[in-house]
């Protein structure tokens, strides 16, 4: 696999630092009908490239070819892996809840969650979404006991949140804001909330604000799709 992060410089933008794209590297990276991009999405950025009521999209941080979209969201709090790209195909295979695709977060947790409150989360628990109750699947909930990461910003505030645990967590649906609802159900409420990988495509080095072109059996592999 030939694929490379592209490079970006920072431009101060309000509490923000936004990564600006060279735009002659994106649009001629491939002469393909089909192009494919991964993103890591910043705090406080849209998942969308317009931005709204003073609220980034990701239009504020790359020029992209006009065809090209996101599969999927993270919410505006969320960081982390998105996909981007004009295969219309994607978009069905990915977001079908009939597929059950793995999502895997780094989830940062007020205080430190008990063995009895992960099996909650691994048993599955109830939440609310839009007034109606929904019993979230099972799904696979751990410790990372060493895990470390460079601050966010803003930073979350350490002094209001003096003790906090990272957690992996692994689902195969994606409710609207569904991880935060299930930490909050079991005590621990969700501070800072990272998509790190889908199936086998993950960030891996790709900091906050970067973007990198991807190949299309790299994707459709990493994902587990037929092409």
């Amino acid at each position: 696999m030939n694929d490379r992060v592209l490079q970006s410089r920072n431009l101060p933008q309000g509490p923000l630092l936004f990564a600006e794209l060279n735009v002659n590297s994106v649009k001629h990276m491939s002469k393909k009908s089909f192009k494919y991009f991964l993103v890591h999405k910043p705090y406080k950025v849209l998942s969308q490239f317009s931005s709204d009521e003073g609220n980034p999209g990701l239009g504020s941080l790359f020029d992209l070819p006009k065809d090209v979209y996101p599969v999927g969201r993270l919410d505006m709090d969320s960081e982390g892996l998105l996909l981007l790209t004009n295969d219309k195909t994607i978009n069905n295979k990915l977001l079908d809840p009939k597929h059950g695709h793995v999502r895997i977060y780094r989830v940062e947790v007020e205080g430190t969650p008990d063995e009895d409150e992960l099996n909650q989360l691994r048993r599955g628990v109830e939440i609310n979404l839009k007034g109606k109750k929904h019993q979230s699947k099972p799904c696979e909930a751990k410790i990372l006991k060493k895990f470390k990461l460079p601050e966010r910003e803003p930073s979350v505030n350490r002094v209001k949140h003096p003790s906090t645990t990272w957690l992996e967590i692994k689902l195969t649906e994606g409710k609207n804001r569904q991880i935060r609802r299930m930490t909050a159900k079991i005590g621990h409420p969700t501070l800072r909330l990272i998509r790190f990988g889908i199936e086998d495509l993950e960030l891996g080095t790709l900091n906050s604000g970067e973007i990198i072109g991807v190949s299309a059996n790299v994707i459709y592999a990493k994902l587990k799709l037929k092409n």
